[in-house]
């Protein structure tokens, strides 16, 4: 007799627009606090490190964009509409 399989697990689907906040969150920070060294990146050639934070956070804007109709969608599905 085979013996029965358990049923799978439901895949997990958690809110994504805390998760591009805090992508957006850590790259202001990151560059805020590299402005306080902005004199010695620009010293040693790496004022680009800000440029990559500027990008990272202003990215995050067509991400967030994304998450808010991932998440509607989301809603949508659990409320069975």
């Amino acid at each position: 007799m085979p013996k029965q399989q358990p049923p799978r697990p439901e895949p997990l689907d958690p809110p994504m627009v805390p998760v591009a906040l805090a992508g957006m969150a850590a790259w202001a920070v990151a560059g805020l606090a590299l402005l306080l060294f902005r004199d010695r990146l620009v010293a040693s050639g790496q004022e680009n490190w800000l440029w990559t934070c500027l990008a990272g956070f202003l990215w995050g804007f067509p991400g967030l964009a994304v998450m808010l109709r991932h998440d509607a969608n989301r809603r949508r599905r659990r409320t069975g509409h």
